[in-house]
């Protein structure tokens, strides 16, 4: 079992980054390892708070994978959550919660998983803090390019 969290602090305001992750279906525009999206089931869950169901392509030098999972945004707490409905994992939770912040938003960001592959898990686990900076990274580009350079 893999849990890495990370808090960063952001120039952007917690609604824009919250909006910025929970548009799934741009991330092959950004995130280089995602190759395809599909998103369907979209639905309203309360007020302020929608859920869709996304199947993700990924691909890194040896591994071409899908998975798919269901997303929820929470406008009101400026948070997603993501959570695994099929794949190579055992298990898939991650949880981005963005809080107001005297520079712009804090980043609280979690994220738990297992591979079913002994050996695939081995593999990412040793490259796991690199893979998150460098997702985080992305993110933080698009935010930039979509909201203006800090």
């Amino acid at each position: 079992m893999a849990v890495h969290t990370l808090t960063r602090v952001l120039p952007y305001a917690p609604d824009q980054l919250a909006a910025l992750v929970a548009d799934v279906r741009a991330y092959p525009d950004f995130v280089p390892w995602v190759t395809s999206m599909r998103v369907w089931n979209a639905r309203e869950e309360a007020p302020g708070v929608s859920l869709l169901d996304a199947e993700a392509g990924v691909g890194f030098a040896f591994l071409k994978e899908r998975f798919s999972t269901w997303v929820r945004h929470d406008v009101n707490q400026s948070k997603v959550e993501v959570g695994l409905i099929r794949g190579p994992f055992k298990h898939l939770k991650n949880r981005w919660a963005f809080f107001q912040h005297p520079e712009g938003a804090r980043l609280e960001f979690m994220i738990d998983f297992a591979f079913r592959s002994p050996i695939l898990d081995a593999m990412l686990k040793a490259n796991f803090d690199r893979a998150v900076e460098s997702l985080i990274r992305r993110f933080e580009a698009e935010a930039a390019r979509r909201y203006g350079a800090s």
